[in-house]
């Protein structure tokens, strides 16, 4: 199978899951497909007074357990293949943490960098106005993604009122906080990982000191690089769009941190404190104890799975792990920590500005960090348990953690809840 078809591959973890646990057929047919997916083209006006049209989707992929939750990415490569690919992901993501949410996702296929301010509000309202049948606080709520933001989010949440007649903050998550959004949002992927790896470093004979290397020095990758070195941990190398710098010794992290808020590159601290440029591709195959991917899809593959140093790699990206990638790694005895597990602290930090939209009352920021540790422990605990008493990888072990209750919901609903209409 090509690493590079996103959906097989998706698929790839349901067909080894199922394999692990006594499911009826049915339930497996269902989760081969998504319940509907919907394109429309969004005409917008441009600053010019032209007009311009671009192609958009939103997957809601399965909404046994509850109203399908997933991101709106703006991305000039985006397409329906990987809008139902990401969507699968967030429906075992949301069972792997037990929240009461389907999987859905949604895109428009532009690079929003060409766009002025004015032409990406009237987007990202158009959006809204055309799927505003589709979304709904009790039916699909999206969230910020690839190239969105909570700015974003904020025009969506307000076009919907408009559309409604009425406020309806629980529409969409990752809000400006003046909007209803919730404290501890902007970190929570971050967070959500490094409770997890925290709780389990004993499990992985890594509760000394730990080397790091993060691949993809964005916001997820910045915040969990920050998290690790309070806690006396070295970040020896990372990566961004522009390249890598390492350290044996250590990267300084407030220069790395610098330089993003400046808009440049990591590459840009070379020479500092012993920061050495190397080539983005080789971060992989430095030597660390954890390795972070925290960028793009099939990352890890068949071409560099082999020269990983790393003890443990911790997704923070979405699918940066191909299957073959990782057969590869499991048979040299490295852990891999999942994406629906180890990313999942953005959507149940979502979840929680949901309910607090629906109850409208907002916790402390303390309160949030609280419930999610709770959570990711809860969770990262049965599956390594699981992994244990089944002799199974982890991933695989999420995948039948997801797979157990999304069929129980699945049974429970009765048979006609197969058909789709």
């Amino acid at each position: 199978m090509p690493e590079n078809n996103l959906l097989d591959s998706a698929l790839v973890r349901l067909d080894d899951a199922a394999k692990h646990i006594n499911v009826d057929a049915d339930v497996i047919e269902k989760l081969k497909f998504p319940r509907e997916t919907t394109k429309v083209r969004l005409m917008i006006r441009m600053d010019d007074g032209s007009r311009k049209s671009f192609l958009a989707w939103r997957c809601r992929y399965d909404d046994t357990r509850g109203p399908t939750k997933g991101g709106i990415r703006f991305h000039p490569d985006a397409s329906a293949e990987e809008v139902e690919m990401l969507a699968f992901w967030m429906t075992f993501k949301c069972a792997v943490m037990n929240l009461p949410y389907g999987g859905g996702k949604g895109a428009v296929q532009v690079d929003p960098r060409t766009l002025s301010k004015a032409e990406l509000e009237r987007l990202s309202r158009s959006y809204m106005q055309a799927f505003s049948r589709i979304i709904g606080p009790d039916r699909d709520i999206p969230a910020p993604d690839v190239y969105t933001n909570s700015m974003i989010m904020g025009w969506m949440a307000d076009e919907y009122a408009q559309i409604v007649g009425q406020a309806s903050p629980a529409v969409i998550t990752g809000k400006p906080i003046a909007l209803g959004g919730s404290l501890g949002r902007g970190d929570a992927t971050a967070r959500g990982g490094y409770y997890l790896v925290r709780h389990l470093s004993k499990d992985l004979g890594l509760d000394g000191r730990m080397r790091i290397a993060v691949q993809g020095f964005g916001n997820a990758g910045q915040y969990i690089a920050s998290l690790l070195a309070d806690d006396g941990h070295k970040i020896v190398a990372v990566s961004d769009s522009g390249g890598a710098v390492h350290s044996a010794n250590g990267l300084d992290l407030e220069a790395l941190l610098a330089a993003k808020r400046d808009g440049l590159s990591v590459t840009a601290t070379a020479g500092k404190n012993g920061h050495e440029v190397i080539k983005a591709d080789d971060l992989v195959s430095v030597d660390c104890d954890v390795l972070v991917p925290a960028a793009l899809e099939n990352m890890i593959h068949t071409g560099n799975a082999a020269s990983v140093k790393a003890r443990l790699v911790l997704e923070l990206a979405n699918g940066p792990v191909t299957p073959e990638a990782d057969e590869i790694l499991a048979k040299r005895g490295v852990v891999v920590l999942p994406d629906i597990l180890a990313n999942a602290g953005g959507v149940t930090v979502s979840y929680f500005e949901w309910v607090q939209n629906k109850q409208g009352y907002y916790w402390e920021l303390e309160e949030i960090h609280t419930k999610l540790r709770t959570i990711m422990e809860r969770e990262g605990r049965a599956i390594w348990e699981l992994s244990l008493s089944r002799r199974i990888s982890m991933r695989t072990a999420a995948y039948v953690h997801a797979l157990s209750r999304l069929a129980e919901a699945i049974e429970a609903h009765g048979t006609q809840n197969y058909f789709i209409s």
